[in-house]
């Protein structure tokens, strides 16, 4: 059973960090963002999971492993059936910065024993090269694991190369942008530290399968008794 925890509403710096030398035009413009309190799924969701709605997925995957080769749509479909939905974007950099104002989480940097990646900045190669089981490094202050490192995640959003236009109460973008590409937030297993920065962002084909792309569900407090 998916477990939940409460993050609570507040406002937020969305995009680069100041003085951060991997930020992006994608990034920009930092800008405030207003979000509502809402549920985050504790971890993403997981091969074993997924597997009630699509029996035999990734068979050769450990159970408790963050499911992926899942294309967005079959992502929204899924929390359609937990009777949940994907984060947007907003609410997925709110939750994972967990009040923080740095480039990581927990600070300005990140170390093998935080997330799941496999490369140093100079390439040397210092991770397991595989999905680890989800919740096996520490929780941010908001209490939610794995929020960067082992799998990408999908969000709600349309893809905009950046934030001119972009909703400041922390709803998903769903106008304009890029039509059929959904944004991608945390980093994965294979990737360098740069990509597992909390303002980091890119985007795939909604109907793309990769094997470092997954998903968590959020849920609006409203739907708590459903």
């Amino acid at each position: 059973m998916t477990e939940f925890v409460e993050i609570p509403s507040g406002t937020f710096l969305m995009g680069e960090n100041p003085n951060d030398k991997f930020t992006n035009d994608t990034e920009r413009p930092r800008h405030e963002v207003r979000v509502k309190a809402f549920l985050l799924a504790v971890t993403p969701v997981t091969v074993r999971e997924f597997r009630k709605f699509s029996p035999g997925h990734e068979p050769s995957c450990a159970e408790d492993w963050p499911v992926a080769s899942v294309t967005w749509e079959e992502a929204a479909a899924y929390a359609h059936f937990c009777v949940c939905r994907l984060p947007s974007e907003a609410e997925w950099e709110y939750a994972a910065r967990a009040g923080a104002a740095t480039p990581f989480p927990w600070g300005d940097t990140i170390t093998p024993a935080q997330a799941n990646f496999y490369y140093e900045e100079n390439g040397n190669r210092i991770g397991l090269g595989h999905r680890t089981p989800v919740g096996a490094y520490p929780a941010n202050g908001f209490g939610v694991c794995d929020v960067v490192g082992n799998v990408c995640e999908w969000t709600a959003d349309v893809w905009h190369s950046g934030y001119d236009g972009a909703p400041a109460d922390g709803s998903a973008s769903s106008d304009g942008g890029r039509a059929g590409w959904r944004v991608l937030r945390g980093g994965a297993w294979d990737y360098l530290p740069r990509l597992l920065r909390v303002s980091w962002r890119d985007a795939l084909p909604q109907t793309s399968r990769r094997d470092n792309v997954g998903f968590r569900l959020a849920r609006d407090l409203s739907n708590t008794n459903q």
